[in-house]
């Protein structure tokens, strides 16, 4: 069951690839912010449908629940957005390393910290060879 997860989250990554690609074109044709909008204004209507017939949440807690947990909504602004801009210069591949070391060194300090409700899994020597070696590959692929 669990190669299940590692297969879906390569199928989201091969995709996140073909979106950066996708939309640093659209980004050319209509504009990067315009495309960053479009993508979340789709989006939006996609999971509004999937939401109206599939949903079980509280989508109504989002008033109480604390301002913090409301920071993922910005931040996906901030993750595609940046996407769009970087691919036209720096390309998709090197932009999808980037992001991937990234996340890599900020899931090692929120795992390190226990932040964000995550368990505490402390940094050592593999996983900042790890990284090294995401860096290297980042260089060598630019």
């Amino acid at each position: 069951m669990r190669i299940l997860f590692y297969l879906l989250a390569l199928l989201a990554g091969a995709a996140l690839s073909f979106e950066g690609a996708i939309y640093a074109e659209l980004g050319k044709a209509i504009g990067q912010l315009e495309t960053s909008f479009y993508n979340f204004f789709m989006g939006s209507i996609i999971l509004g449908l999937l939401w109206l017939f599939f949903g079980k949440g509280s989508l109504s807690y989002t008033l109480e629940a604390p301002k913090w947990l409301l920071l993922g909504g910005v931040l996906g602004v901030v993750y595609l957005t940046s996407i769009v801009v970087s691919v036209p210069f720096v390309g998709v591949g090197v932009t999808m390393v980037a992001v991937i070391i990234g996340q890599l060194v900020m899931s090692m300090i929120i795992e390190h910290f226990g932040w964000l409700g995550s368990k505490k899994t402390r940094i050592n020597k593999e996983k900042i060879l790890a990284v090294i070696s995401m860096v290297v590959a980042l260089i060598l692929i630019n």
